[in-house]
């Protein structure tokens, strides 16, 4: 698996801007799936019952794998697909986006709603900021009693992430170690504990840093 490295939204926020009469008011928040989309979606109609549109786009997946837009009674290709297509270009992932607008009586014309919804979007994570995500394979390294402080220790030294520490016949010590990691990091726990430490690989997180 790739070191794949994304960027997302920390926290729910909006921020708002006014074109040619028109109130834009973007709500940017984290999704890790289309349930949690969805609820912010019906959240933010519910919240503003009379607005004229709330057009929304959401990509999720540290691939990307689900994208999703809606222009939402706005002309075809004018509100969702651009601002997709920011949060792609921004490299956001598992963040949704829904743009709310009250018409302020002035068309704006396709170009126009293109500019605004997307550039809206582009705005609001601006404001907000993004934090970045890397993956991290989960894994338990069992080794006795006698070597498990020092092993925690050194492991804590080296930067390396402990998750828990469980006792029993022997220490299992759960730790989170980057992908391209894993190779250097065998060789250094067979060293620190002269070949005796156990390893068990886990499934795939994702951590800010």
């Amino acid at each position: 698996m790739e070191d794949q490295r994304y960027r997302t939204v920390a926290h729910e926020g909006e921020h708002e801007i006014e074109i040619k009469k028109s109130r834009f008011l973007t709500t940017l928040a984290p999704a890790a799936t289309e349930g949690d989309a969805q609820a912010v979606i019906r959240r933010v109609r519910e919240r503003h019952p009379g607005a004229t549109h709330h057009c929304w786009a959401y990509v999720l997946g540290a691939s990307g794998g689900v994208q999703k837009s809606s222009d939402d009674g706005e002309p075809g290709g004018t509100a969702g697909v651009p601002m997709l297509q920011m949060l792609l270009r921004r490299e956001v992932r598992d963040t949704v986006a829904v743009v709310t607008r009250w018409f302020g009586g002035v068309q704006l014309g396709a170009g126009g709603l293109i500019r605004a919804y997307g550039g809206a979007v582009g705005r609001t994570l601006d404001v907000l900021g993004t934090v970045t995500r890397r993956p991290l394979r989960l894994a338990t390294v069992t080794v006795d009693h006698r070597r498990a402080g020092k092993l925690e220790n050194d492991l804590r030294a080296t930067g390396r992430r402990v998750r828990g520490v469980r006792y029993g016949d022997r220490v299992r010590i759960e730790i989170g170690v980057a992908e391209a990691d894993l190779d250097r990091f065998r060789g250094w726990l067979a060293d620190a504990t002269a070949g005796t430490a156990g390893l068990e690989l886990g499934a795939v997180t994702y951590v800010e840093g």
